[in-house]
């Protein structure tokens, strides 16, 4: 069954190259395009995407605020940015508001494809040049710096491995043959207990501090 997704960008051309990309893939289904935040919103809320690839930079309703909207709904999508700014700041809010990847547009577009379906796979899906950039953002006061600082319950770190390894609720549910709401509320606490707001902050976190102990 192809991976059925929504781009949400209003450049015609770049939306034209990246349809063309997601044709060469057997297992990706293009549903539809949109060419502002408010179309894109319509349009998720009709069709269900499993992915939806996000620009940041619109007219009228952005990508920050489609993605803060989309979050909001009871959707179940993966919203992946797809831009130009690589500007901490715009990858820190986006991040914070619970984007489940973010990407370069100057990526190859080989590479843009395979994090495509690193993302479609409910995996995280983030350009590698980026990854320093957040583990820098996240260096903040407040923020345990180990394992064993953030004083995590054994489960709680199994999950958060699992998170950083990439993998999706429902996957670590199968996993660890717990209910997939179980697994919401550890991921929950365990967020809480790291001061941080999603998953992909986690992933990074875990990254970054899980050799310190």
């Amino acid at each position: 069954m192809a991976i059925s997704i929504l781009i949400i960008d209003d450049h015609p051309l770049f939306r034209k190259g990246l349809a063309d990309l997601i044709g060469m893939d057997p297992g990706l289904q293009l549903v539809a395009e949109a060419a502002s935040g408010e179309e894109g919103l319509s349009a998720a809320l009709a069709l269900k995407p499993e992915l939806i690839l996000l620009d940041l930079n619109m007219k009228g309703m952005d990508g920050l605020e489609t993605l803060k909207a989309l979050k909001q709904t009871d959707l179940e999508s993966f919203v992946v940015m797809l831009t130009v700014s690589d500007n901490e700041s715009d990858v820190t809010a986006a991040l914070r508001l619970g984007a489940d990847g973010y990407l370069l547009k100057d990526m190859e577009p080989e590479s843009v494809l395979e994090h495509i379906q690193i993302a479609a796979s409910g995996r995280l899906a983030i350009t590698d040049t980026l990854t320093e950039l957040l583990a820098r953002a996240l260096r903040e006061d407040g923020r345990p710096r180990s394992i064993g600082e953030a004083g995590l319950t054994r489960r709680e770190e199994e999950i958060l491995a699992l998170i950083a390894s990439g993998m999706s609720n429902k996957q670590i549910a199968r996993e660890l043959d717990i209910a997939e709401g179980t697994i919401k509320v550890h991921v929950k606490h365990l967020l809480k207990k790291l001061n941080l707001r999603t998953r992909l902050e986690a992933a990074v976190w875990c990254v970054k501090n899980s050799s310190s102990g």
